[in-house]
């Protein structure tokens, strides 16, 4: 039995004719993310990176790089897999930089972006001896304008006790000299006024500072593809931004590629009866859908409802000797069954990079299929080796 997604395209999505677990992303709806992405882009005259931290699938690079600018990666390994993978610009930031990797990241950057005033001022006269041979090289530093939007707070970078960003009462510490840009990442599944009143925090406190840069790095968070997004009203602030400060400005969202593009299909393995109905599943919360504990939250579940809305409410939980591997409670209209089959939505942003071998599950097959003509193809399959290759 399948329980069918009524939504965003994969109610033609055979879940038989796939492994299981496996992720399928949607290529034609990465594109149009990707087509409302570049209508931004044109319109406001801002650069959109990819965020390689939410959405890595490399596979699709010569689609993503057909209408973004480049991407953004979190450390060195991001920074390669973006040159390697993607033709476009390549931007670096960490909360600190490991002294026998800077050289690397320098090498395959072209903006550098430091997270406090002693990192700068660390690495400030090595970064400055590479301009000469990088003529494209810029270097920034990440503020921290204490404006918080976020309601989790592990992702809220503007939290108290914050390790992410300068605060405007530590930038008379700066040395401004050799800098070109400043970043700011405050936001999480945004809309657009949340961006408002955190650009109104930095007009307003670090004003003096935007008028000696070159450019300006908004970060992630947009939910840009989003159908409710004000993406009008983001052109115009952008427009507005540049215009004022004479700078360019820089987006770097992650989820918003990938937005509701992916799914898990998942296969019942058995069921039972503990004070309620259990069905273990062969898809892990903590192995394949780890921010379903982290935030957490609860993902959509297609064919299915909140508990007891339907006839038949179960616990769906995961393989693995973690007893806290529970995904959720969902109701169904009927009985579920070892077989049955069914899929998790909007899995395609951080699951594939967040994922881990614990208990040593595999990881979830990654399969490529296009809505517009039900071609599917496989991209991966994962096995003992994978596993084995990260232990010693």
């Amino acid at each position: 039995m399948s329980f069918k997604q009524l939504a965003h395209g994969f109610d033609k999505l055979d879940l038989h004719s796939l492994p299981s677990p496996c992720y399928v992303v949607d290529e034609a709806k990465i594109e149009d993310n990707l087509r409302i992405l570049h209508y931004v882009q044109e319109q406001s005259g801002a650069k959109i990176l990819l965020a390689l931290k939410a959405f890595s699938m490399y596979s699709l690079a010569p689609l993503v790089m057909k209408y973004l600018k480049g991407v953004c990666a979190s450390g060195l390994n991001e920074a390669k897999l973006g040159r390697e993978e993607f033709n476009g610009e390549v931007h670096s930031y960490a909360a600190a930089f490991r002294p026998q990797e800077f050289a690397q990241i320098v090498e395959l950057s072209d903006h550098v972006v430091f997270n406090s005033c002693s990192q700068w001022a660390h690495y400030r006269e090595q970064a400055l001896s590479y301009k000469n041979s990088k003529e494209k090289l810029s270097f920034g530093v990440r503020i921290n304008p204490q404006h918080s939007e976020g309601e989790t707070p592990l992702y809220d970078p503007c939290a108290p006790c914050s390790r992410m960003g300068i605060r405007i009462e530590d930038m008379a510490q700066l040395n401004f000299q050799g800098l070109s840009g400043l970043h700011f990442h405050t936001l999480c599944e945004h809309n657009f006024d949340p961006l408002a009143r955190t650009l109104d925090a930095i007009e307003k406190n670090y004003g003096q500072y935007l008028h000696q840069v070159n450019w300006v790095n908004f970060g992630g968070g947009h939910h840009i593809t989003r159908e409710d997004y004000d993406r009008e009203k983001l052109i115009h602030r952008i427009k507005a931004f540049r215009q004022k400060y004479n700078v360019e400005v820089y987006l770097e969202p992650g989820e918003a590629i990938a937005l509701n593009a992916g799914v898990l299909v998942t296969e019942v393995l058995d069921t039972l009866h503990n004070s309620m109905d259990i069905a273990i599943i062969d898809a892990s919360a903590t192995c394949h859908m780890p921010d379903v504990l982290e935030m957490p939250y609860r993902p959509v579940l297609t064919g299915a409802a909140d508990a007891g809305k339907k006839p038949y409410t179960y616990r769906l939980g995961g393989p693995s000797c973690l007893a806290g591997d529970v995904v959720g409670d969902y109701s169904f209209d009927r009985p579920l069954h070892a077989g049955d089959r069914f899929m998790f939505e909007d899995m395609a942003i951080y699951t594939m990079v967040k994922n881990t071998t614990f208990n040593g599950i595999n990881l979830p097959a990654i399969v490529v299929w296009d809505s517009t003509t039900q071609q599917t193809k496989s991209i991966k399959h994962f096995s003992y080796r994978d596993f084995k290759q990260r232990l010693s």
